[in-house]
């Protein structure tokens, strides 16, 4: 049967009562609608991590009633893990979830109801520590929802959007744009209702900011419920959290206020040192998965050759990856990264005795749909001979490019932090975690933009930042790197094989509370910032 004609049948049976039942009875399957959903990780260890549960929950003291939320298999499995975790400490537990397969992609019923048959079958060993609650049977009474969240499913939406096409302008009427609505007012209404309904001491969700982690969120928040948003980085072995906000705006304020006055010792200082290294030279450093520069450093002078640069001042304009989840909602004072970036390359044009030089980021190698790199090419086809447009393709080291800078111009992107520590001048433009920590120049207006830039420039080979500010670019640079992480055993990218490698019989004992507990203390509000 040709896959039109499978996805008419399949249309068709979602409206049936029990054919999905009737099939996964007869064909049951790791892989049920024959799309990636899988529950194969947890599903492993779910006798050893049962039983190592249910014999903690006898020397643990009552604790809160927590509830967990999570959309798309990867999530459940991620957050089921962490629920079993929890009940071993004490706590209620109860795991909403939507068992989607794919974020981008709208399923048929009937193959949402296949994955909702698997999904209850690989967590039923688990509901007596754990309640389950599958939101595609909830059936909400709320047909309408309160104004506050109908303007967060608008927003929501919007994010989706721009992620999915990489893009800072929403087309409402996109077939797209109006799936994700409806899945994400979908879950508005059923979360307002369940959890109006069924009130927790407080929640975990992971993300927070976009598709229905992003709805659960500013529902919980609209019901001043407090909330834990989290995420994973590039390093393993740790995670990032947040309370009562979202963990994607890495908002440090706490950890900056508590260390704002410390000073590295020598084992920080070397050890942030050898981070920044490897990240130079695309090497791995640590529990760090990523490499950060494709091309080798092939020292400054080559690179200032390659690009034909001569003896003016340089400022270096690191863009991030357009709707890239570190931009969303991210402005200031610019109605996006974009109106930033041509509003400036616009003033540079006046400006020939300036060389400024574009570093579009590397990622956008991989983008199938909007690009900086096009945006630029758009306004200006041709560029003046002192602005040069450095391709996400193109093999230049980045921090090649840094040694010859005068001026760094940053929408939210790290290679700002970075710059800095380097004696840089740095101008930051959206709404970044190392913004107004000391060592960048933050305007808040169009106005002080221009200005300061104009008086930067006025002197850009004498106005090398300070050695304090150099210093604490340094030391905030440790605490971001090494302590606004968490100790956490799973994570999200490997979590089959941590499954198996920090079972929950270690998690739950005395040594696994020593390196983990302090985190779980924070997920669960036992422990504030």
């Amino acid at each position: 049967m040709k896959t039109g004609k499978k996805e008419a049948v399949k249309r068709l049976l979602g409206d049936i009562p029990l054919t999905a039942e009737l099939y996964w009875l007869v064909r049951r399957s790791e892989n049920p609608a024959k799309v990636h959903y899988s529950l194969k990780g947890l599903k492993e260890v779910l006798p050893e991590a049962i039983q190592a549960v249910e014999s903690a929950r006898n020397n643990a003291a009552p604790g809160k009633k927590i509830f967990m939320f999570a959309s798309m298999h990867y999530w459940l499995e991620d957050i089921s893990m962490m629920a079993l975790a929890l009940s071993g400490m004490g706590h209620q537990v109860s795991v909403g979830y939507f068992p989607f397969a794919k974020w981008n992609i709208e399923q048929t019923k009937f193959d949402v109801r296949r994955q909702a048959i698997y999904t209850h079958d690989a967590l039923r060993p688990a509901e007596r520590l754990v309640k389950f609650i599958d939101f595609t049977q909830w059936n909400s009474s709320y047909l309408t929802i309160p104004e506050e969240l109908q303007q967060a499913v608008n927003q929501v939406t919007g994010y989706d959007y721009m992620y999915a096409y990489q893009t800072e302008e929403v087309d409402k009427n996109n077939e797209f744009y109006r799936f994700r609505y409806a899945r994400n007012h979908r879950a508005a209404q059923v979360l307002f209702d369940y959890l109006r309904n069924n009130r927790p001491d407080s929640a975990i969700i992971p993300n927070g900011t976009v598709m229905e982690l992003g709805i659960a969120y500013r529902v919980l928040r609209f019901l001043k419920i407090p909330t834990v948003t989290y995420e994973f980085s590039d390093q393993k072995q740790v995670m990032w959290l947040a309370q009562n906000d979202e963990v994607m705006l890495q908002n440090t304020d706490h950890l900056w206020k508590e260390n704002e006055s410390v000073k590295l010792n020598d084992s920080q200082l070397k050890k942030i040192q050898t981070l920044m290294t490897s990240r130079r030279n695309g090497s791995l450093f640590g529990n760090f998965s990523r490499q950060w520069q494709k091309a080798p450093s092939e020292g400054a002078q080559k690179v200032k050759a390659r690009l034909g640069l001569d003896d003016r001042p340089v400022v270096l304009m690191a863009t991030n990856v357009l709707g890239d989840s570190l931009t969303l909602g991210r402005q200031v004072f610019s109605k996006s990264m974009t109106e930033w970036l041509i509003r400036t390359i616009q003033y540079f044009v006046e400006v020939p005795n300036v060389q400024l030089v574009i570093r579009i980021h590397p990622g956008e190698a991989l983008v199938k749909h909007g690009s900086i790199y096009d945006k630029v090419r758009e306004t200006l086809p041709q560029l003046p001979n002192h602005i040069h447009l450095v391709a996400p393709t193109e093999d230049v080291n980045t921090y090649d490019i840094m040694e010859l800078a005068n001026l760094g111009l940053v929408y939210t992107t790290t290679v700002g932090l970075e710059m800095a520590m380097h004696g840089i001048p740095v101008m930051v433009a959206g709404k970044t975690h190392y913004r107004n920590r000391g060592f960048t120049y933050d305007p808040g207006t169009w106005v002080d933009y221009f200005k300061e830039l104009t008086r930067l420039l006025s002197s850009a080979k004498e106005s090398a930042l300070e050695q304090g500010k150099v210093d604490t670019a340094w030391k905030y640079a440790y605490l971001f790197f090494f302590e606004y992480s968490k100790p956490y055993p799973w994570h999200l990218s490997a979590k089959g094989s941590d499954f198996a490698e920090y079972p929950l019989k270690y998690v739950l004992s005395n040594e696994g509370q020593k390196q983990y507990g302090t985190t779980f203390e924070y997920l669960t509000f036992n422990k504030k910032f």
